[in-house]
């Protein structure tokens, strides 16, 4: 068997005494730092309109509520419904992992429809910040699952396979987890960054979300081809994971929202 050996990582960064800190701890910490300098420095491109560097402050702890609460939600009523309805106190334990992108992406848009609806300014202005750092928490969660070797891939022959620990059958496996750290964080990342630079395309409210809708969702539908289906689900259809049928209803409102914010700009310049 050939392939590549995986690291032995630890998944605690740091032991002080009892106290553990998970790598995968530290990629939530450094998603939400990283979101919040970058989105303040997103907002002072445009200074004479709403969200301002205060606004991004401000939403920051209402943000982190969403993600977590959402993620953890989607997850239960997603991935493992049958199971929490029998434990339904094991939902509440969040340190055993299980967090849904799809249900933290729904307890984002709440805060944001919520905070631009309070504050009178158009969800799809404080929207586009969002998702443009969006792809920041994506690549250091995903790399969080490589040390953690979970969310593995499935067998493969390719030269870079490898064989993880919790795959428990010494098979050379995808490592999915890159895969998606380099579609969903690195590549998405920086088609954000350079259409945010441009300010006919900043302006233009909608289309950046829009455009992180879309491109998450293909890179998650591409790469579930390769990824393990979750054991408890399987496949639908045969074919389709649960994580891909989800990306399909994104990826419809990602065009429509991206047409919407065109219109919408359009008809101000008319």
């Amino acid at each position: 068997m050939s392939g590549i050996p995986f690291p032995d990582l630890d998944p605690v960064a740091i032991h002080l005494g009892p106290l553990q800190i998970r790598w995968y701890a530290l990629a939530y910490l450094s998603g939400f730092i990283g979101g919040w300098l970058y989105g303040g420095w997103l907002a002072d491109l445009d200074r004479d309109r709403r969200p301002n560097r205060m606004d991004i402050d401000n939403i920051l702890p209402w943000m982190v509520l969403g993600v977590i609460l959402g993620g953890r939600i989607g997850y239960v009523l997603f991935y493992n419904l049958g199971y929490y309805i029998e434990n339904p106190l094991k939902s509440l334990f969040i340190w055993e992992g299980g967090m849904s992108f799809h249900g933290g992406l729904l307890g984002v848009v709440i805060v944001i429809l919520s905070y631009a609806r309070y504050h009178k300014f158009h969800p799809f202005a404080l929207g586009d910040i969002i998702a443009t750092v969006v792809p920041i928490g994506l690549f250091f969660g995903r790399l969080a699952n490589f040390v953690n070797g979970e969310l593995f891939g499935r067998p493969t022959t390719v030269p870079w396979g490898m064989v993880f620990p919790k795959g428990g059958d010494g098979v050379l496996r995808h490592p999915s987890q890159l895969y998606e750290a380099g579609l969903e964080g690195l590549a998405l990342g920086a088609l954000l960054f350079f259409m945010a630079r441009v300010p006919a395309i900043r302006r233009t409210e909608g289309v950046l979300f829009g455009t992180m809708l879309i491109g998450y969702s293909l890179s998650r539908f591409a790469v579930e081809f390769v990824r393990e289906p979750d054991g408890q689900l399987g496949l639908y259809f045969g074919y389709l994971s649960m994580g891909q049928l989800l990306c399909i209803p994104m990826i419809i409102a990602g065009v429509v929202i991206v047409q919407y914010g065109r219109r919408r700009r359009r008809a101000a310049k008319g």
